[in-house]
């Protein structure tokens, strides 16, 4: 059996998978998100390790001995400040945080050729402008830390001892040089941050290390298990679900990423992405949607609903929530605005709305901001998108994605694509050969709709671009 562990923004998952890569079965534990002031997104990485354990040793019940190894995948761009030892010195800061807006200015200052060696948009929530943050207004704690970590390379380092770093996350990072596979040690120096907070890179099937006596204690594993470096929750999801050079892909958890597949080290372009992917072989293209599922969770908590109860409100409703709109920039946006200042919330409301209408117009929020990120990504409709993550299991929200998407939607067969992917690694790190491929395969099809409530979402979708044109100069006035 090997293990795969994806630490998500909001929850872990701990999966087993046999040796031909069948799901044995899966466990998950919540941990919050915290916002001590506004632009501010936080996690207690210790919440995580407590989640962490929790986690795997309700997953393992008598298969302990039969594990041979762990791999792992996490939510990307977050900075873990800690010692050598993994302890850390404050929360991790997370990839929705926006407070280092201004520290941003730095990388003006950057050549022009440093800056493209980078493929990707200057913005909050990287690690590079976190780090510029903490040195500013933490400079006590940046100088006490010793390493600065993603979310799973921190967890790692609890679970063996040693700290490494690995492309998929790094090139996440606005401190990675694409083009040379490193880290972009000129770009560093020239930011002044320090070179040493950024651990030592491996190929992400390595083996990281193992795990620690006490770890494996705490775990209910055997000690001495390899730990595959592991690989970003995304390039994990297209390990996992078998993604090859130029499908798409659409991934929907606390945020949303629509991934194509790319051959060859694509060039860069306004408001998208460009990342390593777990192979080492190749990279993706990333329309990054900041708030999915964390603006549904919002809108979800403010109507005091559970998730039962907020699907069926939301069906309840007419297409085109009668005319309300919801704007899901809880946390800024990313693809296709670049905008940390915009924010969301429910516009157009009047006597005739009531809570049915709220959640319907949250659901077709979300589903139009992806719809920006896909047209952005493809300059088109695209044919298919293989569907994929855990905020993405509900039929009438697959619909309704199909339906304002315009786009057929493969359903795979493997609920956990990042927690799989992790596994395949795992299996890597054991055997020493490279991943294997991804034994998915496409359970269903979900088709766009051609019938009258179409125009209801089309007129829903002029009213959505039209609310954040005209509200943009009221944001960046906050």
């Amino acid at each position: 059996m090997y293990l795969g562990l994806d630490l998500g923004t909001a929850s872990v998952k701990a999966a087993l998978f046999d040796a031909d890569g069948r799901l044995a079965r899966t466990v998950a534990r919540a941990y919050d998100v915290r916002a001590p002031m506004p632009n501010q997104a936080e996690s207690d990485p210790q919440a995580w390790w407590i989640a962490v354990g929790q986690a795997v040793r309700t997953l393992l019940d008598d298969d302990a001995k039969s594990v041979h190894a762990l791999g792992l995948s996490g939510q990307m761009h977050g900075v873990v400040l800690c010692d050598a030892e993994g302890e850390a010195l404050r929360p991790a800061i997370l990839w929705a945080d926006a407070r280092s807006t201004a520290e941003l200015r730095a990388y003006d200052a950057v050549p022009d050729v440093r800056r493209t060696e980078l493929r990707n948009p200057i913005t909050t929530g990287m690690a590079g402008p976190t780090l510029l943050w903490l040195r500013q207004h933490e400079a006590s704690l940046y100088g006490r830390a010793r390493f600065a970590l993603q979310p799973k390379d921190w967890l790692r380092l609890r679970l063996t001892g040693e700290a490494f770093a690995e492309p998929s996350d790094a090139s996440g990072t606005l401190l990675y040089d694409l083009e040379r596979d490193t880290w972009h040690a000129a770009l560093v120096e020239a930011l002044g941050l320090r070179l040493d907070l950024l651990a030592p890179l491996v190929p992400s099937s390595a083996t990281a290390g193992f795990l620690s006596s006490r770890a494996a204690k705490y775990l209910g594993l055997p000690s001495g298990l390899p730990v595959a470096a592991g690989a970003a929750d995304t390039a994990a999801a297209l390990l996992g679900t078998g993604i090859t050079a130029g499908q798409l892909q659409l991934t929907i958890g606390t945020g949303a990423q629509v991934v194509r597949a790319e051959a060859s080290l694509p060039a860069s372009r306004p408001a998208l992405h460009v990342f390593r992917s777990s192979n080492h072989e190749g990279w993706y293209t990333l329309a990054a949607v900041q708030n999915a599922g964390l603006a549904l969770e919002w809108a979800r908590r403010t109507l005091h609903l559970d998730w039962t109860e907020f699907y069926e409100a939301a069906q309840q409703s007419e297409p085109g929530a009668r005319g309300l709109t919801f704007l899901p920039y809880m946390t800024g946006d990313r693809t296709p605005h670049l905008d940390p200042q915009a924010r969301g919330g429910w516009i157009g409301a009047g006597l005739e709305h009531d809570a049915s209408h709220l959640a319907r117009s949250a659901f077709e929020g979300v589903a139009l901001s992806i719809r920006d990120a896909v047209r952005l990504l493809t300059s088109s409709t695209p044919g298919t998108l293989r569907l994929a993550g855990g905020g993405s299991l509900h039929p009438w929200w697959r619909q309704l994605l199909a339906d304002i998407l315009q786009s057929v939607l493969e359903i795979v067969d493997v609920p956990v694509a990042s927690a799989y992917g992790a596994a395949l690694l795992a299996q890597a790190a054991e055997t020493g050969r490279g991943p294997r491929t991804s034994i998915v395969s496409v359970r269903s099809i979900i088709e766009p709709r051609a019938d009258a409530h179409m125009q209801a979402l089309a007129d829903a979708t002029e009213r959505f671009s039209a609310a954040y044109t005209a509200l943009r100069p009221w944001f960046s006035r906050r």
